[in-house]
């Protein structure tokens, strides 16, 4: 699907195609054009009537990549990562964004399922002076509202890393490991995107580029200073989560620890009392102490419960219980 939003001589509007005519250099026209999920037919806008260099637009059609910045003649290309919002509340996933940047115009190509861009696009509907700011600063509000989105989604890691983490020192399972490494690794999966998208951010702020002027820079650089931020935090969330793995396997050694102690407990008290049974329940006509058979059997319960007591008040004391 092409959305085109058009500002001519001070006035927004809306647009089916991209006319020719906007791309000389004295047509004085500011444009933007989002391709969301663009066919065949619609991609080939980018080498027909854009020009821009295949190797851009191949990465442009290509699933996913990493965040990146690449300088081309005319233009720059930048590519950014948002939050998935097709996921499921357990899992962290980002998807990717392209942008081609002009001194006029702003040309951008995702999978369709961008809310920054939807969020942007309605605001450009309401607010048609948007556009006013020129390309760049079109882009800086698509990418603060990206940046923006992220803070929900990592606000939710948090509570699930904090959920977690009780659970570790309250209630430790076996089963816990898949949910401290899920968790980990959707830390992951944040740092791979937040550090080159700070990275990114951070040419832009320092103005490297002649399309990005000295006041959209500050803007920028804004966006750098949260992404800073969240980088700071998936660092925080790494040593958390590697801290929980740890913790995980030092409970669960500690309760194997415990059961081992008290099945060798068991299996030590029972040890003379084993011997006794058995000694007695040889076909060996043993001393009964001047006791009878049932006075015998009645004190050999006797002795057996005194050796338990006195090997119980053993371990307490040797501090095994």
């Amino acid at each position: 699907m092409i959305n085109v939003i058009v500002r001519e001589n001070g006035h927004t509007t809306t647009a089916g195609s991209v006319n020719p005519a906007w791309l000389r250099t004295d047509s004085g026209v500011v444009f933007w054009v989002d391709l969301a999920a663009p066919t065949p037919g619609e991609a080939n806008l980018l080498t027909d009537v854009f020009k821009f260099h295949e190797l851009s637009v191949e990465d442009a059609l290509a699933v996913s990549h990493h965040p990146k910045i690449e300088p081309y003649d005319g233009y720059l290309y930048v590519i950014l990562h948002g939050i998935d919002s097709r996921t499921v509340r357990t899992r962290f996933a980002t998807r990717d964004v392209d942008f081609f940047l002009t001194e006029r115009y702003l040309v951008t190509v995702h999978d369709g399922q961008s809310r920054s861009i939807a969020q942007v696009r309605e605001l450009c509907a309401r607010n048609g002076g948007l556009l006013a700011d020129g390309p760049a600063g079109l882009m800086h509000h698509i990418v603060d509202t990206m940046v923006d989105n992220y803070r929900p989604e990592i606000d939710r890691l948090e509570q699930r890393m904090d959920k977690v983490e009780r659970e570790v020192f309250t209630r430790p399972r076996h089963d816990m490991i898949r949910s401290i490494l899920t968790i980990k690794r959707d830390v992951v999966s944040l740092r791979q995107v937040v550090q080159p998208q700070r990275d990114v951010l951070g040419r832009l702020a320092r103005r490297e580029f002649q399309v990005i002027t000295p006041q959209i820079g500050y803007r920028f650089r804004d966006v750098y200073d949260h992404l800073v931020r969240l980088a700071d935090e998936s660092l925080i969330f790494q040593d958390r989560a590697t801290s929980l793995v740890e913790a995980h396997l030092s409970s669960v050694s500690n309760q194997l620890n415990n059961i081992m102690k008290i099945l060798t407990v068991i299996a030590t008290i029972f040890m003379p009392l084993t011997f006794l049974t058995g000694l007695y329940g040889m076909n060996v006509e043993l001393p009964h102490f001047g006791l009878g058979e049932h006075a015998m059997f009645w004190a050999l319960m006797g002795v057996m419960g005194g050796v338990v007591a006195l090997m119980l008040w053993f371990f307490r004391r040797q501090r095994w219980l």
